[in-house]
């Protein structure tokens, strides 16, 4: 397959997420890393390539390059237009989501935790900033770098400040992990800010965690139910802390089984991106080894059709964050010839 890849979108500690648009004109994101150091992106290459649900962001397929000089391992999955939960809340100066937004985010989150823990994978890193919103109010889950085997012996991955008791303690990270985390993202909704919010230092974070005996401290502001689906997410025991199938019964999440879609999609359709490069994506912190990212000119520019290249230059010049040069993007956007293929 040619594609073109486009700038930048967002950089993460272990790889670039970048723009891209196939020679028949659809767009998607095109997440690389140079190969030598591509094991993690591989490992996710791998989780996506088995799943398939609406409420996991979509794989698209997987090549390898040669840019400036160097083999580059890329993977394809859809665009979201909507960015990440965080970006949200970015967009809102901080503040937190509705209840009704919430409601309706987390119970796409717990469908799509349900079907990856279903299928033996741990996500070990759910968060806000790994939760990508589609125009019309899904949210899927994204970013499987540190996701695992069930029961797989595996290095303690993730964010510190959504981990789990026995998680910190170095015990184990399995389902109910992703389950606390899930709590933690759903008071990062609330709330605008981390659920550990006064605590900057990851060790003390850490520790807290493991040792003190406290939970995160559920916000005020949400609706009792709501409050009791986190406590039952932030149980410190994960024999007694729920499941994603149990939660999924919750009546916080049957309440707006049926209508809350609607609701969300009306502030969505306000709040959301109007072209595809509006949205600084997939910027989250990993515990993956940093990498150097891959530059943003790849390859020498070949042709490309009329038709292409206006649908992506429109896109392009009508954003206004990020501040690219409209007058530069001609020669930003380069052909790369698609090499081996795995699917």
């Amino acid at each position: 397959m040619e594609w073109t890849r486009g700038p930048v979108l967002g950089r993460g500690s272990s790889a670039t997420v970048s723009a891209a648009t196939s020679t028949s004109g659809d767009v998607f994101a095109v997440k690389s890393m140079e190969f030598s150091q591509s094991e993690s992106l591989q490992k996710e290459q791998h989780f996506l390539s088995i799943l398939k649900s609406p409420y996991v962001v979509s794989y698209k397929g997987c090549d390898i390059t040669i840019e400036e000089n160097k083999m580059v391992y890329n993977i394809f999955i859809e665009y979201m237009s909507g960015g990440s939960i965080i970006d949200s809340i970015n967009r809102r100066n901080g503040e937190g989501l509705t209840n009704l937004e919430i409601a309706s985010y987390t119970r796409h989150i717990v469908k799509g935790l349900e079907y990856i823990h279903s299928n033996g994978l741990v996500h070990c890193d759910i968060k806000g900033g790994n939760i990508l919103l589609q125009e019309g109010g899904i949210a899927k889950i994204s970013d499987f770098g540190c996701a695992k085997r069930a029961d797989q012996a595996s290095p303690v991955c993730g964010t510190p400040m959504f981990m789990a008791p026995e998680v910190a303690r170095g015990e184990e990270q399995e389902f109910p992990a992703d389950v606390w985390a899930l709590g933690c993202t759903v008071i990062e909704m609330a709330t605008g800010v981390s659920p550990w919010p006064n605590a900057n230092n990851p060790v003390s974070v850490l520790y807290r965690i493991a040792y003190s005996g406290e939970t995160p401290k559920i916000p005020d502001g949400l609706s009792d139910q709501a409050k009791d689906f986190v406590s039952k997410c932030l149980i410190r025991d994960p024999r007694r802390r729920w499941t994603a199938k149990e939660l999924l019964e919750h009546p916080f999440i049957r309440q707006f089984d049926e209508n809350s879609n609607q609701i969300v999609c009306e502030q969505i359709r306000t709040d959301s991106p109007t072209s595809i490069l509006d949205q600084d994506v997939w910027n989250s912190i990993s515990s993956s080894p940093s990498l150097s990212p891959v530059g943003a000119d790849f390859a020498q520019q070949n042709s490309l059709s009329n038709s292409v290249r206006q649908r992506v230059e429109q896109l392009v010049c009508k954003s206004e964050m990020p501040n690219w040069g409209c007058e530069k993007r001609k020669d930003e956007w380069v052909m790369v010839r698609g090499g081996d293929r795995w699917r």
